[in-house]
């Protein structure tokens, strides 16, 4: 089993920035992409980012992309989330998340609020 735990979130004005971390822990040997999502009521989650475990290749939705950097340390098992110029509509619940070969591990979510 695979469990994740975020941390970082909090209340940001407009054009902020904050970084997100996730800390993984448990039989990771499977996971071949990590990622973070978001989601806000109502919504299905949005892809925000996700790191190949082996190559490293990343990979960006549209409305974060040039503004959030993703990154992993494989000796930590850690993957963190830049987010910078952040809008108002960047508010979410934001999760962790790790593919083997779906996404089964997910944690808890932290919550990200811009304010205008």
């Amino acid at each position: 089993q695979v469990q994740l735990v975020e941390s970082g979130g909090g209340l940001v004005q407009a054009g902020g920035s904050l970084r997100l971390s996730c800390e993984a822990s448990g039989s990771l040997h499977g996971i071949n992409y990590m990622g973070w999502f978001r989601q806000t009521p109502g919504q299905r989650r949005e892809l925000v980012a996700i790191v190949s475990s082996n190559t490293g290749h990343t990979k960006y939705g549209d409305s974060v992309s040039g503004r959030f950097t993703i990154s992993r340390d494989n000796t930590k098992n850690t993957i963190d989330l830049q987010m910078t110029n952040l809008k108002p509509e960047d508010t979410a619940v934001y999760y962790c998340a790790a593919k083997d070969p779906d996404w089964p591990y997910w944690g808890q979510g932290t919550q990200v609020t811009v304010s205008s």
